[in-house]
């Protein structure tokens, strides 16, 4: 079970990787979902995808994450984001998030000429760092790096502090994700923690979203993702081959493909269900028979104390010989009087 989840995690993030690093989905991503002034100067010709992993060798088998830089205002500007997809909260974020960022910083100066390095007016670039986490658990670590250090607030400002932006995807509202309306929020929208029936819904409700301003590219891209995500999450759970379907589905326009999917897995529910309340009753009779018998056996019992009473055995005795308890013994003999 383990190796399992591990593994669907791992496709997890490699598909929200994918998503996240097309530059018109980081874009929108950042537009829906941080609501800060400074969003508004980024231009999606300005960033740079950084084509390279600044992940540790403590962390390297549950990592993967993504760096974007941009120039806002004349100032250079990272954006590291984590894709944390692990069943638990890890409440090192902090400390994990330091290390990728110190991690960048060496890089940078790594590669920085030593002149401009020595210059009075020399800066390193500002990070942001961001998680991305789609646990079914409340994200409940510290968001400020000084929330975990030991006696902070004896120092106040004399220590290293940041903040990292969350966004938790089984937090967020479902009517939230359908107004912002674009590819990342259509990800997070399926994502969710939610059963399969309600899936389905959804697959009907984004269509639309998906006919907006979506470029070919970035429905492509949403298109693997979807495949890779239902194969998984259904395989086991309908009557339809879902390989087939989805093999059949996948030269659709995106939005007829969305539709299609949902049409069919629904039908597939319904034979499912069908199964599932014959199955029901089948169970519900054997478990009335075993009910049956308890009971039956138990007003044996009751019908053998009450003969024995009325001979005047002693209530001791007949507790013992039939089974039952002194105190129903008791209650049976006041029954018996009366």
């Amino acid at each position: 079970m383990k190796t399992l989840n591990k593994r669907i995690n791992n496709e997890n993030d490699l598909g929200y990787k994918h998503i996240l690093s097309s530059k018109k989905n980081f874009l929108e991503f950042l537009k829906g979902f941080v609501k800060k002034d400074w969003v508004n100067f980024i231009k999606e010709d300005n960033l740079i995808l950084i084509d390279k992993e600044f992940i540790l060798k403590d962390f390297k088998e549950e990592e993967a994450d993504i760096v974007y830089r941009v120039n806002i205002d004349g100032n250079d500007i990272i954006f590291y984001v984590l894709l944390e997809f692990q069943s638990k909260v890890d409440f090192s974020m902090p400390i994990r998030l330091l290390m990728y960022m110190t991690e960048i910083w060496r890089d940078e100066l790594k590669n920085t000429d030593t002149k401009i390095k020595k210059r009075k007016d020399y800066k390193l670039p500002a990070i942001v760092p961001m998680v991305v986490y789609n646990g079914k658990n409340n994200w409940t670590a510290a968001r400020n790096f000084k929330d975990i250090l030991k006696g902070h607030e004896l120092f106040e400002d004399s220590i290293v502090d940041f903040r990292y932006l969350l966004f938790d995807v089984n937090r967020m509202e479902k009517e939230e994700l359908l107004e912002i309306a674009n590819i990342v929020s259509t990800v997070f929208l399926l994502d969710q923690n939610v059963n399969d029936i309600e899936i389905v819904d959804r697959l009907k409700l984004v269509g639309r979203i998906l006919r907006k301003d979506s470029s070919k590219e970035q429905q492509k891209i949403f298109k693997a993702w979807l495949v890779n995500i239902l194969r998984n999450r259904f395989k086991d759970n309908i009557d339809t081959n879902i390989n087939e379907l989805l093999k059949q589905t996948s030269e659709l326009e995106v939005e007829d493909m969305v539709s299609n999917l949902g049409k069919t897995i629904e039908k597939g529910f319904k034979t499912s269900e069908q199964r599932g309340i014959k199955q029901g009753i089948k169970q519900g009779i054997k478990q009335g028979i075993e009910q049956g018998i308890d009971k039956g056996i138990e007003q044996g019992k009751e019908e053998t104390a009450v003969n024995l009473l009325k001979l005047g055995i002693d209530t001791a005795i007949i507790a013992k010989g039939t089974g039952l308890s002194l105190e129903k013994i008791l209650e049976l003999k006041k029954k018996y009087e009366n």
